[in-house]
């Protein structure tokens, strides 16, 4: 189901792709990262295009929680065991900046954004462990962090940290904003453009399925790098999780601040106008035995705690973690100085964004703070380097798996599913992808055509998703989003 975000409707206006054209920056992907990348570089007085295979904040930004903190749950105990305080002060120094970024560009802007305090708060003794521990390690970075206990929720806690005065928006009305002042200052936002690859010449020449456009350079701003350069796609580790939008609860009993638990499952919460947002159920793309379980799961624990709320929406979105829990920002290998990537944001994407874009400026601009160099010279410590070994070897897990379950499961041939099923299995020797979707049933190659993994049916947004890398593919075979360029097969293919 679309989110909370993108069922409102706007008027974004948009531009015409012209082929062959040529800037300063191009900018693949026009969420978050790549529409403050491209409004910088427009201050900058460069010639900037922004493509976006879909529409302007059409994933990540628009499917986000939309909370605006530099209390990020545990985050900065988990950049602490895997790299180094050094780093964590970085990453702060980083957030902080891009969070006074985005307050003021709001209010220029006339974006509504309201300010709320922000809460990692406990349940369990394991969870209260981690409050302090993100107390500690985010006060050594300069936050002006509280430890409390008084937390204002319709359960049980042991303790909570709090930070004042953090924020919450609508991301489209950012989304809007930021349009607007591109095209202001002479950039071009261009949508249903798929980049389909990108040659590191002189000029760069990025493929869309509208044509060529070259530049200087080229800004990968996608959830994962299109571009097999550089293995980011093995290095990245594709999540998705829930947002629940509840009506019928009292006002008094609506929640004043920002809520992230510190605990497993994880749960957040928080006040838009009239609704209660819930989310959490965090899981490993393609991996979950039934994506609309785990939906249900979620709000009828909000249901639990908040006695008369009723499900008004509910929607699910994706972001990636890199293993040091820092973001992946700076040019790509192999592409000569002109391709620069940015992902990473592991579920803080409303500061994360505006950081990594500020960095890619700042790459290209050759004036790079303090933060930004710390970031870019981290060590690999042998605890990331644990993190991303085993996440490889559950990816090799879940290929081993998927060919498994696909070859000894036949089909019959012919067989339809119910409506809003899909069922992975071998017709003949090859692995088939069935679904029926809106009284349609498609056939597809279960194989992806990214690294070949066995996609797997999400029962919550009626997609193909493959659980090595997290391509996703609507019924049809089309691509969503992830590493891989082109759609699923059909069997006549």
């Amino acid at each position: 189901m679309t989110s909370l975000w993108l069922d409102t409707i706007r008027t974004i206006p948009t531009d015409e792709f012209e082929p062959e054209a040529t800037y300063d920056d191009v900018i693949v992907g026009g969420g978050l990262t790549g529409l403050v990348t491209a409004l910088l570089f427009a201050r900058r007085g460069h010639t900037v295009a922004v493509v976006e295979a879909r529409t302007v904040g059409s994933l990540a930004t628009g499917s986000s929680s939309a909370v605006l903190s530099q209390l990020q749950g545990v985050q900065l105990q988990k950049i602490k065991r895997r790299t180094y305080q050094g780093i964590v002060d970085a990453y702060v120094q980083g957030n902080r900046e891009a969070f006074d970024w985005v307050i003021a560009y709001a209010d220029e802007a006339g974006v509504d954004l309201q300010r709320r305090d922000a809460y990692s708060y406990a349940t369990s003794r394991s969870g209260l462990a981690r409050v302090d521990a993100e107390y500690q390690v985010g006060r050594k970075a300069g936050l002006d962090l509280a430890k409390t206990f008084d937390v204002e929720v319709p359960f049980a806690t042991l303790g909570a940290v709090r930070l004042r005065d953090q924020a919450q928006f609508d991301p489209l009305d950012l989304v809007a904003a930021l349009v607007s002042d591109i095209r202001a200052l002479g950039g071009l936002v261009i949508e249903n453009a798929h980049v389909s690859g990108v040659d590191a010449g002189e000029p760069a020449t990025t493929h869309t399925s509208l044509g060529d456009i070259r530049s200087e350079r080229v800004h990968l701003t996608t959830g994962t790098p299109i571009l097999d350069r550089g293995l980011y796609f093995a290095k990245l580790k594709p999540r998705r999780s829930f947002g629940v939008a509840l009506r019928s609860v009292p006002g008094d009993d609506l929640p004043t601040a920002m809520y992230e638990s510190a605990d497993h499952p994880n749960r957040s919460f928080r006040r838009h106008r009239d609704l209660l947002l819930v989310g959490g159920n965090e899981h490993g793309v393609g991996r979950a035995s039934s994506e609309a379980a785990l939906a249900d799961d979620l709000a009828s624990w909000a249901e639990a705690h908040w006695p008369g709320a009723e499900r008004s929406r509910v929607w699910s979105g994706q972001d990636y973690a890199t293993p040091h829990g820092v973001p992946f920002v700076g040019y790509m290998p192999r592409g000569h100085g002109r391709i620069y990537i940015a992902t990473g944001y592991d579920s803080w994407g409303m500061t994360g964004a505006v950081s990594a874009a500020r960095m890619l400026v700042s790459d290209v601009l050759g004036d790079n703070s303090s933060w930004m160099k710390a970031i870019h010279h981290r060590a690999t410590l042998p605890a990331a380097m644990a993190v991303g070994l085993g996440e490889n070897a559950a990816v090799a897990w879940h290929f081993a798996r998927g060919w498994t379950r696909a070859l000894t499961n036949p089909l019959v041939e012919g067989e339809t599913p119910p409506e809003g099923r899909g069922r992975v299995g071998r017709e003949g020797f090859r692995p088939v992808a069935r679904s029926t979707v809106a009284g349609e049933t498609c056939a597809l190659s279960a194989v992806c055509p990214h690294l070949g993994g066995i996609v797997a049916w999400n029962d919550q947004e009626l997609s193909w998703d493959c659980p090595l890398h997290g391509s996703r593919f609507d019924a049809t075979g089309r691509v969503i989003e992830g590493p891989a360029k082109r759609g699923m097969h059909g069997l006549t293919d």
